[in-house]
């Protein structure tokens, strides 16, 4: 049994049960601390996705930190999105274009997918090793060293200090 998978699978699932709830009754906090040790216990024994989590403050800094570039990110991407909705006579060029990540963990890989996919305008299509095929509104560039700065760099700096 990996320990700390069961761990920070804990607390994270105790921490989301805290907030969805938002209060801090003791019936509340008991069924949550069962329940988050249940869940841990049974679906997370042998799971090793946790393990590539840097719990260090320099990681707990730059998570803190990628909530804020992640939201940049999706406002400038939605207000795109939406003037290309409400002026049609904008410019769009989709396509899917590769790009490339230093990430080398699966977690880390997986959120740089699912922060792209969160965007407007950006879809992950495939993951193969150290690249990614990305679906793009507007494309404005195949070179993979240029799509590669104009969608990954952002979130990457973050991801790669908090997952490797």
């Amino acid at each position: 049994m990996n320990y700390k998978n069961v761990f920070l699978t804990f607390v994270l699932s105790f921490l989301t049960w805290l907030l969805l709830n938002g209060s801090l009754d003791s019936d509340i906090l008991i069924s949550g601390l069962v329940l988050s040790l249940l869940i841990s216990l049974l679906f997370c024994r042998k799971c090793d996705v946790m393990q590539y989590v840097n719990l260090s403050p320099k990681g707990f800094m730059y998570a803190f930190a990628y909530v804020f570039a992640f939201s940049w990110a999706l406002i400038k991407s939605n207000l795109d999105v939406a003037f290309r909705v409400i002026k049609p006579s904008l410019p769009i060029n989709p396509g899917i274009v590769k790009v490339k990540t230093k990430l080398k963990t699966p977690i880390g890989k997986m959120m740089l997918a699912n922060s792209i996919t969160l965007t407007p305008g950006t879809i992950t299509v495939d993951i193969k090793d150290d690249t990614l095929y990305i679906h793009w509104i507007d494309v404005t560039s195949t070179d993979i060293e240029e799509a590669t700065k104009n969608i990954v760099v952002s979130f990457e700096k973050y991801l790669e200090v908090m997952y490797g």
